[in-house]
């Protein structure tokens, strides 16, 4: 009688980094759910940058590439934990103490004929900023707000805003590559990187002397393609509009980014992904300082849904759009809440 053997399949490395990655993913899913339903909790996600040797297709790399495409499809924004920041946190606090505490006549000499740059704010509002593009080169912070603010110079404010944006912009690049590798993409990513102006805004939202909570800014999203924020002191106040229309608080730590995606990516990837509506809201007798790398489409670059996210069941949503013409007619700068996109609408088929 012919006896037949087992055969069996050896299991490739492949095949178990992918197993291994789906049970962390599903371990962390419990974790969450876990800790929502015992302490009645609602938390984003906080995925951990801090691997100075995190490289392309490691199976490192492709678990957090997971957790960030699960994180912005569920909540449009993530916490980024990145140790690299602490560093920098408290020398970038100071210059935007400096900088804040300029006399308002003087801030205000901060102007430009783009609408998303330069000085914003006024006594009676509790917000205020200052932003310049290209930020990661100390010289154009040098040029467009140093030598307004400081005639008699201040390199040191100029080269610590520069570093915070290079290493913000580090960041923003990974996650960048991770979310086109998701959708298999990758071929788009030089083109995004050449397209991008790294915007850079420094904020203050200033005491309300109240327990009530007041707003500092109102509900929007950002019309980025990616935005990262860093909360410099221990005032919160960011909220974010969760898929349930409840507002959830973000109480980042000291060494981490709050990522978001922004409304041009959102619509260049055809609304497979979906940006935060947030808000800040303000209470007690302290200052809030923030800075954050607004990543925006540069002046002239045609936003466009890649043909690889358009088919008979992807229907094309959007059409080609540039930022720059939209933001000739709607400031970036918050003046009114909503929570229905006029960027989506704009170029909405």
């Amino acid at each position: 009688m012919k006896k037949f053997k087992a055969q069996f399949r050896p299991t490739t490395a492949a095949v178990w980094k992918d197993k291994i990655i789906i049970i962390i993913l599903i371990i962390d899913k419990i974790i969450i759910i876990i800790l929502i339903i015992h302490f009645d909790l609602q938390v984003v996600p906080v995925i951990d940058f801090s691997n100075q040797n995190l490289k392309p297709s490691s199976p490192e790399w492709d678990l957090l590439k997971f957790q960030v495409r699960e994180a912005f499809e569920e909540y449009g924004c993530f916490e980024a934990s990145f140790d690299q920041l602490l560093e920098l946190r408290q020398p970038v606090l100071e210059a935007l103490e400096q900088l804040f505490d300029l006399p308002l006549q003087t801030k205000q000499l901060c102007v430009s004929d783009k609408p998303s740059s330069a000085y914003h704010g006024s006594p009676s509002r509790l917000y205020e900023s200052i932003s310049t593009d290209d930020a990661h080169i100390a010289e154009n912070i040098e040029q467009c707000v140093t030598t307004t603010l400081w005639p008699q110079g201040n390199i040191s404010f100029s080269k610590t805003l520069a570093s915070f944006t290079q290493l913000a912009s580090g960041l923003e690049k990974t996650i960048l590559r991770m979310i086109l590798e998701s959708f298999g993409l990758e071929k788009y990513m030089d083109e995004l990187l050449d397209s991008t102006n790294n915007h850079l805004r420094a904020m203050k939202y200033g005491r309300p002397n109240t327990s009530e909570p007041t707003l500092g800014i109102p509900v929007h999203c950002d019309y980025t393609t990616m935005t990262l924020l860093c909360q410099l002191n221990e005032v919160q106040g960011l909220e974010i509009l969760n898929k349930n229309g409840e507002w959830m608080n973000i109480n980042p730590s000291p060494n981490s980014f709050v990522v978001m995606l922004g409304e041009s990516f959102s619509i260049w990837l055809n609304g497979r992904l979906s940006s935060a509506y947030h808000r800040v809201m303000m209470k007690g007798n302290e200052d809030r300082y923030s800075i954050g790398l607004f990543a925006w489409p540069r002046g002239g670059y045609l936003v466009k849904v890649p043909k690889e996210l358009v088919d008979d069941k992807n229907p094309m949503l959007f059409k080609p759009f540039v930022l720059e013409e939209f933001l000739k007619f709607h400031s970036p700068q918050i003046v009114q809440g909503a929570t229905k996109s006029s960027l989506k609408a704009y170029c909405s088929v």
